[in-house]
């Protein structure tokens, strides 16, 4: 008891968390591991249990084994951690599987990087080692290095590891991120924020041992792999919407322009008005997606999810919602104009027959141009709805 309340007098510098439900088989044996740690390093700290409602009595071998139990309703490997890490005591943490599959009892590493003043140390597995028997194939060398590349595309995080569940880091400077996935896209969550915010983020090789268990493990390959690829599709709407809709814009654009002279034909196939039709569609498409992405990511800075960048801070400095009303009017003027030309072209021929191909190239691009400018004049409105408080 002394040493106990001692030790909630005193500062603690490292909490070691362990998300746990149903961790009877390895959970003493970890816990062994980062008690050890603790001792042998001379760290003051503590070892945290995060149960997620544990039916084979992991609370008892916790506390029998010096562990603090934190008792977590939320179901889910995120909302473990994220009730884990604000129970926790210390000023550093270091979160780590209760599976047997990180050793505990080597820690130096992410504590040195820790007190060098990093906010994120990342375990990185393919650096460190992987056991033969510890990861699956399609884990190895489809799922992790594929997750792992598109987040450092979409982000350009250091993390060469997004997934590796051996991590430590600044207990302030996580909460203030605000992390809250329930499941096991927290991981990816995690590291995308932490470079967002442009936290100091390292990593240190870090070895991965067969899973201690006998049952199969609560991770499911395909669902939870999209659940991280949604979260990564979500968090980049550059990369989900702004790019494919800059292809598609220019795509349509180019063609519409050259079949709106005439036809083209290429190896024996020709592109008329049904492809010129096609095309407009496409460029139309590819507006809309441009949109969405400002949509998107204006709402997310607002709602505070992401830091505002400086491009769309400049983007928005110069955006003015009559700007927006002018441009699209202007666009959706000149395709009335057509579509009046278009009207005394089929008046000049008494409102009788035409011949497609040469009426097409001149009402689809009129066409084209009045639903484009219509959707620049109504998403201006829009974007200046969701910047009623003026980004700055």
């Amino acid at each position: 008891m002394a040493i106990a309340r001692q030790l909630l007098n005193e500062e603690l510098e490292l909490s070691i968390l362990m998300p746990c439900l149903n961790e009877a088989e390895t959970l003493a044996i970890c816990i062994q591991k980062a008690r050890a740690f603790l001792k042998q390093s001379g760290v003051l700290g503590e070892v945290v249990i995060a149960d997620n409602g544990s039916t084979d009595g992991s609370q008892r071998i916790a506390e029998e084994q010096g562990a603090r139990v934190v008792h977590i309703e939320n179901r889910g490997y995120g909302s473990a951690l994220i009730g884990g890490i604000n129970a926790a005591r210390g000023k550093y943490i270091i979160m780590g599987d209760a599976d047997d599959s990180y050793d505990f009892s080597s820690l130096s590493g992410f504590v040195s990087k820790l007190r060098e003043g990093y906010d994120l140390v990342m375990g990185n597995r393919f650096k460190g080692g992987i056991k033969p028997g510890a990861m699956p194939p399609l884990h190895r060398y489809l799922g992790n290095p594929v997750l792992s590349g598109i987040g450092r595309l979409f982000f350009k995080s250091p993390a060469g590891d997004f997934h590796c569940g051996l991590r430590g880091f600044n207990k302030q400077s996580i909460i203030s991120l605000g992390l809250e996935t329930p499941g096991m896209e927290f991981a990816s969550e995690m590291v995308v924020k932490a470079t967002l915010h442009h936290l100091k983020i390292t990593e240190v090789p870090s070895t991965l041992s067969p899973d201690g268990r006998s049952r199969a493990p609560h991770l499911r390959s395909w669902r939870d792999g999209w659940r991280h690829l949604r979260f990564l599709l979500m968090y980049s709407p550059r990369w989900l919407f702004l790019m494919p809709g800059i292809l598609l814009f220019a795509l349509g654009l180019v063609g519409t322009i050259v079949l709106s002279f005439g036809s083209l034909t290429i190896s024996n196939i020709t592109f008329d008005i049904n492809t010129l039709l096609y095309l407009a569609l496409i460029m139309i498409l590819g507006v809309e997606l441009v949109f969405f992405s400002f949509f998107s990511k204006l709402y997310s800075i607002v709602a505070g999810l992401v830091p505002p960048t400086d491009g769309m801070i400049k983007m928005l400095r110069k955006f003015t919602l009559e700007k927006g009303v002018i441009t699209g009017g202007i666009l959706l003027l000149v395709g009335l104009i057509g579509s009046i030309w278009a009207l005394f072209e089929w008046g000049a021929e008494s409102f009788g027959d035409l011949i497609p191909s040469t009426m097409m190239r001149i009402t689809i691009p009129s066409l084209t141009l009045v639903i484009i400018g219509a959707q620049i004049m109504f998403s201006s409105f829009l974007i200046s709805i969701l910047n009623l408080k003026k980004i700055k």
